[in-house]
């Protein structure tokens, strides 16, 4: 199905919205179509700040209406404990919210921007939508992710070249209880780096340590700022590593 058909057959929805890649073509997309939509974006313990400013400055540049809805993933045991599948439990606390928000509001459909190079298998968080019967129409239009960046370069969109982003607690290994604690100094770790100008890189937890996942062609820039990099981190981890298998 054509994402503009899929808007003519259903031109009133609700938009899981994140402000990243996917989600920010979707709803100009739906917008582009006339059809009638509020953006829906959940702010947890999970998300850093910029993401949310990031998602506020897009639905603004695009005349979207835009609900923050606020919620604790913390507060449930089972998503603090941080299992394999967290982010099935994780995806069924924020899509539940999201849902009784909309149908609040008088929508009876909601919409999240999975997309046709997604691997569903290797995300659990899938389950929890099909479960509550999420729509995605990207992923039904066949669109890919690069067709996607290509689509919103032409559209103008910002988030054209936006690395992709996963939330802070992925940054936790599976099985490690997830702590506010935890994800603050994961928040300052990486807004230090990206002050330094890193794209699309991620610090992880490994015990009371930092491992630093950057791409090839940002090793140089680690190497030259190495020594701030490490006193910097050092406030927050007892030990700072460079993973050498370098992010694709």
């Amino acid at each position: 199905m054509e994402l503009t058909r899929f808007f003519t057959e259903h031109p009133k929805a609700a938009i899981a919205f994140s402000g990243g890649v996917d989600s920010a073509y979707l709803l100009y997309a739906a917008i582009r179509a006339g059809a009638d939509v509020t953006a829906y974006c959940a702010c947890t313990e999970f998300q850093p700040r910029f993401e949310l400013e990031d998602a506020m400055a897009l639905a603004s540049s695009l005349g979207a209406r835009l609900v923050f809805l606020r919620l604790s993933a913390l507060e449930d045991e089972t998503i603090a404990s941080n299992p394999e599948n967290r982010c099935y439990f994780c995806k069924r606390r924020i899509f539940s919210a999201i849902w009784k928000r909309a149908e609040s509001d008088g929508y009876d459909l909601l919409l999240d921007g999975t997309n046709a190079s997604d691997d569903l298998s290797q995300r659990p968080g899938s389950r929890a939508l099909a479960e509550l019967s999420v729509r995605s129409p990207l992923l039904e239009a066949g669109l890919t992710k690069a067709e996607i960046r290509r689509l919103s370069r032409e559209a103008g969109l910002p988030t054209w070249d936006k690395p992709a982003y996963a939330c802070l607690a992925t940054r936790i290994p599976a099985g490690e209880p997830i702590t506010r604690e935890a994800l603050a100094r994961t928040e300052r770790a990486e807004s230090y780096l990206s002050s330094l100008g890193f794209r699309d890189f991620r610090v992880r937890t490994r015990g009371n340590g930092a491992l630093l996942q950057v791409r090839q062609e940002d090793l140089p820039l680690v190497l030259s700022r190495r020594e701030e990099i490490v006193n910097t981190l050092k406030g927050d981890y007892v030990s700072v590593t460079l993973d050498l298998e370098v992010r694709p």
